[in-house]
């Protein structure tokens, strides 16, 4: 089998990192595989990105860089994951990876007008979901782990929202039959969530955020974690 490629557009904050390590850790983990069938590019470091054809799928990874920066790397990976869409490889965008492929396709990101959204929140499905591959199981409102201060403000033409909630209408989207952003982590667990409050509560006390009621409602992700196992299984099935 091809490997599945996870494009780590960004490090972890370093209370996480210290706990439990970053991003491609957790997604794989999160994926259920064993890590020799994953590549990592580094793209925020100047990695260069493999032939399309040489990987089954693609993970993009959250970061502490903004989208609407147009960082060179940012660019040259957005460039990438147009072609990638076109080709019908299986890619799903996860944070600034979401915004990216937003981005990437003709949407639009940008801070968001309510500020910041961090911490374990609810997000609800769309109930005409029933035809989408990756969510066609999810009905009910689900937990998820957020953390974000840009948002996809402009979707592409010919999206389809998966599911949102009262702080965010596009927590999850279906950009073509084959590419999928989440805004929300569905890698995070527990620690990563709590280590990403503690890392900034200096700015979340001065947004007027409650550093403990937010701390003490981090809770289990059961359901945003499953889609990463089942995006796997189907990236699987259309690489043979």
């Amino acid at each position: 089998m091809k490997p599945m490629l996870i494009i780590k557009t960004g490090n972890t904050v370093k209370t996480a990192y210290a706990k439990v390590g970053d991003f491609e850790k957790w997604i794989i983990a999160g994926m259920q595989a064993e890590t020799n069938t994953f590549k990592v590019v580094e793209v925020f470091k100047d990695e260069k990105l493999p032939a399309i054809d040489e990987v089954c799928g693609a993970v993009i990874t959250g970061s502490p860089a903004m989208v609407t920066d147009k960082l060179e790397w940012s660019e040259y990976t957005a460039e990438w994951l147009r072609q990638a869409v076109n080709a019908q490889l299986p890619i799903l965008g996860i944070c600034y990876g979401h915004q990216l492929l937003a981005h990437a396709l003709g949407g639009r990101v940008d801070y968001h007008p309510k500020g910041r959204e961090i911490g374990t929140t609810v997000v609800s499905p769309l109930t005409e979901n029933s035809e989408d591959i990756l969510f066609a199981d999810i009905t009910q409102p689900f937990t998820v782990h957020v953390s974000h201060m840009q948002s996809v403000v402009e979707l592409p033409l010919q999206s389809k929202i998966l599911a949102s909630n009262g702080f965010d209408p596009h927590h999850a989207v279906k950009f073509s039959e084959l590419c999928w952003g989440l805004q929300f982590h569905p890698e995070f667990e527990e620690v990563a969530m709590q280590s990403y409050i503690e890392e900034r509560q200096n700015d979340l006390v001065h947004e007027g955020l409650d550093v403990e009621m937010l701390l003490a409602g981090v809770k289990p992700t059961p359901v945003a974690r499953k889609i990463l196992v089942d995006f796997y299984m189907l990236a699987k099935r259309y690489s043979v």
